[in-house]
C-alpha cells in the first residue's frame, strides 16, 4: 500500500471515490460486496480521476441496521488481502466506526485514512488509536444512529452548533495525537432537506476552523425527494449541488460518479 495518507490539499480539490462493499447502502448501482466486481470498480474510479477510495463495508444509511464487527470484516478481509500489490501507491480510506476494524485493516494494508461518521463518539478507543497509528481522520457530524438520528434535527443555529462540534473535537485529536483531521459537517445525518440546503450554501462558514472540508452528497435523498425521484435519477443535480460545495470552500468531494465530479473540477480549473 501507499505509505503517503496524507494528500496535500493546496490548490487543488480531490475526489474521493465510493465503494460500498455491502447490499444495503440506498444507491443500488454502488454496491459491489463481491471482491472482483470491488476491484473492477476501483480500477475504473481510478482511471476516472479519483485521488482517495473509501471502502465501506457497514451501510450507515438513515433507517439501516449496522451489521456486527464479524460481518463488516468478513466484507473487508477478501478485497485488503488484494490490495495489497495491486495498488501499491493508492490512498484508501476505511468508512467504518469501529477501532477494531481499524486494527484489523492497519495489520492487513498499512496505512489509510480513517472515515468515522461518528467522530469517535461511537467507539471509545477509536481517537486514541488513530493518534497511535498516526493515521489522517475523516470527522463526521452526526446525531443518533441510523435508526434515530432524523428524530434529532431540533438546532437553535446549525452552523453555530457544527462549529463547536469540530472545535471540541479538535481538542480531543490534539488530546489524542490525531495530527492530521478533516471535518464532514455530515449531509443527510440528523438533518432535515431545508437543513442540508442551509449547511451547503453557508458551507464557507466552516472555513473558520481551518480543516479541509469533506462534502459527502451524491444522491442524497435531500436531492431526489423533493424531486419525487430515486437516487439513481440526479447525477446532474448532485453535479450541480457539487458546483455549490466547490464554490463554497469544499476540498474533498465524496462521490459515487467519480468521471462527473473530475469534469468539474476540470472546468472549474479552466474557469479560474
Amino acid at each position: 500500500m501507499g505509505k503517503d495518507t496524507k494528500l496535500s490539499m493546496e490548490n487543488s480539490v480531490k475526489i474521493m471515490g465510493i465503494i460500498n462493499l455491502n447490499e444495503d447502502s440506498y444507491f443500488a448501482a454502488s454496491r459491489v460486496p463481491d471482491p472482483a466486481a470491488a476491484l473492477a470498480r476501483i480500477e475504473k474510479q481510478l482511471e476516472d480521476g479519483a485521488d482517495i477510495i473509501d471502502l465501506g463495508a457497514c451501510s450507515t444509511r438513515p433507517g439501516s441496521i449496522p451489521i456486527d464487527e464479524k460481518t463488516e470484516w468478513q466484507r473487508l478481509k477478501p478485497l485488503l488481502i488484494q490490495l495489497r500489490d495491486r495498488f501499491p501507491n493508492t490512498c484508501f480510506s476505511i468508512d467504518t466506526f469501529r477501532s477494531g476494524i481499524v486494527e484489523r485493516c492497519f495489520d492487513t494494508i498499512g496505512p489509510f485514512w480513517i472515515n468515522d461518521i461518528s467522530a469517535g463518539e461511537d467507539d471509545s478507543k477509536m481517537l486514541s488509536l488513530a493518534g497511535r497509528l498516526e493515521l489522517p481522520f475523516v470527522a463526521m457530524h452526526k446525531r443518533g444512529n441510523p435508526s434515530t438520528m432524523q428524530g434529532l434535527c431540533h438546532y437553535q443555529d446549525l452552523l453555530g452548533e457544527l462549529i463547536h462540534y469540530f472545535q471540541e473535537f479538535d481538542i480531543k485529536s490534539q488530546y489524542t495525537g490525531i495530527a492530521h483531521w478533516v471535518l464532514d459537517p455530515g449531509f443527510g445525518f440528523a438533518k432535515t432537506t431545508e437543513q442540508n440546503l442551509e449547511l451547503l450554501h453557508r458551507l464557507d462558514e466552516l472555513q473558520v476552523l481551518q480543516r479541509e472540508i469533506l462534502v459527502g452528497i451524491s444522491r442524497k435523498s435531500f436531492i431526489y425527494k423533493p424531486l419525487g425521484l430515486q437516487p439513481e435519477d440526479v447525477l446532474e443535480q448532485t453535479s450541480a449541488y457539487h458546483q455549490i460545495a466547490l464554490q463554497k470552500g469544499a476540498n474533498i468531494l465524496r462521490v459515487h460518479d467519480v468521471a462527473p465530479a473530475k469534469a468539474l473540477l476540470n472546468k472549474k480549473n479552466i474557469d479560474n
